[in-house]
């Protein structure tokens, strides 16, 4: 594949990939002049919808556990280029939010639903806030890094990537993952949570908690002790005092 079509691939990816993610807050924001969101759908038998939403969320959860495993990077840059490697990572996540958000079946029931206008209000806010922190964090580490620009980009230009460096300023020195952190607000802060809306929600964290494992592990085995200080300064996802690397 030549270079340049490894940067319109990028560019493609890119797209699609920040194209999900914002159908998918869009889609559990439960925003009512959308023809489409977490509410909008009407209930089918039961075990057909748990069976299909949980089938959704094992598909996100595999492709982003397994594709960010360094062991199954070094195996599939050799089908792919090394170049493409974070780009075909954005585009499948893209292509599964943009799934969840379209077949994410409804489920009867509410668990709250909020009237007051001014709680309502300030509840949509912090939802708001907690994806406007997920924007944030991506560019405080390398937001075009994350996506996938940056290395179609130097592939293009045919230049070495800049060396990944360890970043613990601004929103990482309150918070080792404010980007999980931001989906967890976003998800979770809403003024009407129906029970649909409630189990996207939990398997969603379930799945958090579950990559923050693996993703602090390699994380150890590549940054070691540096890595292992930081954990021992900073709390994972709430801004709160940190005893030591065993107490968060």
């Amino acid at each position: 594949m030549s270079r340049f079509l490894i940067l319109v691939y990028g560019i493609c990816s890119y797209i699609v990939g920040l194209g999900g993610l914002i159908f998918f807050i869009l889609f559990i924001g439960g925003w009512d002049f959308l023809p489409i969101h977490i509410d909008s759908g009407t209930p089918g038998p039961l075990g057909i919808a748990l069976l299909i939403n949980v089938g959704l969320v094992l598909l996100f959860g595999l492709q982003h556990s397994v594709m960010a495993r360094p062991g199954f990077k070094a195996i599939w840059t050799q089908v792919i280029p090394k170049a493409a490697e974070r780009s075909t990572y954005v585009l499948l996540s893209g292509v599964i939010l943009c799934l969840i958000s379209l077949y994410w079946q409804a489920l009867p029931g509410t668990l709250w639903h909020i009237d007051y206008p001014i709680l309502r209000t300030a509840i949509t806010v912090v939802q708001l806030l907690g994806w406007t922190l997920l924007v944030m964090a991506s560019f405080v580490i390398n937001h075009f890094e994350l996506f996938g620009l940056q290395q179609v980009y130097f592939n293009f230009v045919n230049q070495p990537e800049p060396t990944p460096t360890f970043t613990d300023r601004f929103l990482y020195k309150l918070v080792r993952h404010p980007i999980q952190l931001g989906v967890l607000i976003g998800i979770w802060f809403a003024p009407t949570m129906t029970l649909t809306h409630l189990m996207l929600s939990t398997t969603m964290s379930v799945y958090i908690f579950i990559g923050l494992y693996y993703e602090e592990r390699d994380l150890m085995a590549t940054l070691g002790q540096e890595y292992k200080d930081y954990m021992g300064q900073v709390s994972r996802l709430l801004p709160l005092p940190t005893r030591s690397p065993s107490a968060k």
